[in-house]
């Protein structure tokens, strides 16, 4: 037969387009796209369905070192199969350089712990924690050259971030290496300042995370990494980002024609910083960093979605179970937010929760829908047309979905290592309904199907320009 596989019966989009036709898949890629293409081993019927491009998830953190007695709830495992679940085939977790590492050390340890383990496909970013002459001069450059192209930097936290100068420096090895870099945008004198202030008057609440993390900190931050990127000429991805203010600092920039990139996560969609002021430590389950805001600064989001502002739509996936002593209920987290393990899961619920209240309630038509979850990430990240695409020669990552069904999300339809989800009880229009990575099913409505492994790693070119650049 010429096909392994057709899809028939289902309305295709992409980025750009939608249409209806039949898709032959043949050794795990797309081989051809049209009417009648005849039989094959096994055809699919997408009668009613949407087949879109496999979701790119290109900001999670799995297996990642997080403190002293801490233990991060998803390994590759775990973490990639809720990816699947949730209608993901590529993820981008983070590799993290801890202080005195070499690069390649750290890479060979996350290389280790995902090998075997993966049911979609991985690649990573590197984090840059400690930027020697070594590592800047030597092996960062090697590594992009061997398709690691991207990297991310931080403005805060202890330990990790980087000082004005060590940001320049870095900035200029990702500029005269190709590589796209990631700023997480917090000032941390500032965080510090308002959390010693904060501990000292006796507010350890987690809700009072929110209060030491207000939106002027994210926004002074947004500011100064834009003005040194500014220096150097190179392009930067501004992370998470919660509020109005760091939104239009990145769309001021863009309209300077400055190579800025902007990315918003779903907590900043449905979230706010009411959610962290439940009883006990309930608040805890709502910690991550910058936290969710208010209304208005849900509204500003999605302008930046609607805008181009915004290229991507990630989940900034970063699970710790609740109920746990080496999670949210750590000891030393009961004494004050400063120590509550700092991120939520939600890479399972990335996409249904955009597709509900973005295309469903007509916020944003199903083409911005791919376009922020998988075309604009394999474009950005060096993956573009093997990934985040129907076409061609392009890989058979293809998700299935059912535009109508109602679901109630709930725990245990996130399949994550986590115990709680932060979106328990929302209530979601069109789900997933099968994965298929490469060709092969996955996920098949609501069972997981795939054998453990079958995920493999993805060495990237260097980025493509700015996917939006064109349509301003």
């Amino acid at each position: 037969m010429p096909f392994d596989t057709i899809i028939r019966g289902g309305t295709i989009a992409t980025a750009a387009d939608t249409f209806a036709c039949e898709i032959g898949i043949r050794d795990g890629k797309i081989a051809a796209l049209g009417h009648d293409l005849g039989a094959a081993e096994t055809v699919i019927d997408a009668t009613d369905r949407l087949v879109l491009p496999g979701g790119i998830d290109s900001h999670v953190h799995f297996a990642q070192p997080s403190g002293d007695g801490i233990v991060m709830a998803d390994g590759f495992a775990t973490g990639t199969r809720s990816a699947a679940f949730g209608g993901n085939t590529t993820v981008l977790p983070f590799c993290l350089q801890e202080k005195g590492q070499t690069l390649r050390e750290a890479l060979r340890r996350y290389h280790a712990l995902a090998d075997g383990e993966c049911h979609v496909d991985v690649a990573f970013h590197l984090i840059v924690t400690d930027p020697t002459e070594q590592v800047l001069g030597q092996e960062l450059p090697a590594l992009v050259e061997d398709g690691y192209t991207s990297l991310k930097v931080f403005m805060t936290y202890e330990g990790l971030a980087l000082s004005d100068r060590e940001l320049l420096e870095t900035m200029s090895v990702a500029r005269e290496t190709g590589a796209v870099l990631m700023v997480h945008a917090e000032n941390f004198d500032a965080i510090r300042f308002l959390t010693d202030r904060l501990e000292r008057a006796g507010n350890t609440a987690p809700r009072f995370h929110a209060t030491s993390r207000p939106i002027p900190v994210e926004r002074e931050a947004t500011h100064r990494a834009i003005s040194l990127s500014e220096l150097i000429d190179v392009p930067i991805m501004i992370v998470h980002v919660s509020n109005r203010g760091a939104m239009e600092e990145i769309r001021r920039a863009q309209q300077r024609g400055l190579k800025v990139m902007g990315e918003t996560c779903p907590q900043y969609l449905v979230l706010t910083e009411k959610d962290l002021d439940r009883l006990n430590m309930e608040g805890s389950k709502y910690v991550c960093s910058p936290p969710p805001r208010d209304l208005a600064s849900q509204q500003a989001c999605w302008e930046g979605l609607q805008q181009n502002v915004f290229s991507v739509f990630s989940s900034d996936h970063c699970p710790f179970r609740y109920d746990d002593p080496h999670g949210k209920l750590a000891p030393r987290g009961r004494t004050s937010f400063r120590w509550v393990p700092n991120g939520i899961p939600g890479v399972a619920t990335r996409l249904p929760i955009l597709f509900s209240e973005g295309v469903v309630k007509g916020r944003i038509d199903l083409n911005r829908f791919v376009a922020l979850t998988a075309t604009n990430h394999a474009k950005i990240y060096g993956l573009y047309p093997r990934k985040g695409t129907i076409a061609v020669g392009s890989d058979a990552d293809i998700v299935l979905w059912d535009p109508k069904r109602k679901v109630t999300i709930r725990h245990d339809l996130i399949h994550d290592g986590a115990d709680y989800t932060p979106y328990e009880g929302l209530d979601i229009t069109g789900w997933p309904v099968l994965t298929m990575v490469r060709g092969r099913v996955v996920i098949d409505d609501g069972v997981l199907v795939g054998e453990k492994g079958y995920g493999t790693y993805l060495p990237r070119a260097k980025p493509a320009a700015r996917p939006d650049a064109s349509q301003r």
